[in-house]
């Protein structure tokens, strides 16, 4: 069986060694113990991979990723957090939209001098309703 050091690890996966150390605190990587040193495997390289990859690619938590590995016994459907992540980033997705299609509004404004001082951006700003004495 080939074993990497972490420091081969750190530096194949250009991930710092205090990663590696955090990720196998949060139980999501496991490497082998030789006289107190880390050593990994080509199955905690595959899981290293998928933890990058879940991270950059999918824009997932560790928590997120914990359940999509079944670390701590967590029984939970991995699709129900691969569902809600999606939800979460359509979500972003349409905050983001919004605005950008209000800063491309911004753009249309024909007023030469502070935006804030535009009256007709003024007159799109609503302003707080005093609350009633109780």
């Amino acid at each position: 069986m080939d074993l990497y050091s972490i420091g081969e690890v750190s530096a194949r996966f250009d991930v710092p060694v205090s990663t590696l150390h955090y990720w196998e605190s949060c139980g999501l990587i496991e490497p082998h113990r030789r006289s107190g040193w880390r050593f990994y495997d080509r199955d905690q390289l595959y899981r290293i991979a998928l933890i990058r990859t879940w991270r950059e690619t999918g824009l997932l938590s560790l928590d997120d990723i914990a359940a999509l590995l079944g670390v701590h016994g967590q029984s939970d459907d991995w699709r129900s957090t691969v569902t809600a992540r999606i939800e979460s980033i359509q979500e972003q997705v349409t905050r983001l939209l919004d605005a950008q299609a209000y800063l491309h509004h911004l753009m249309t404004c024909r007023h030469d001098g502070p935006l804030d001082e535009c009256p007709g951006f003024r007159a799109g700003v609503e302003l707080p309703v005093a609350k009633a004495a109780q």
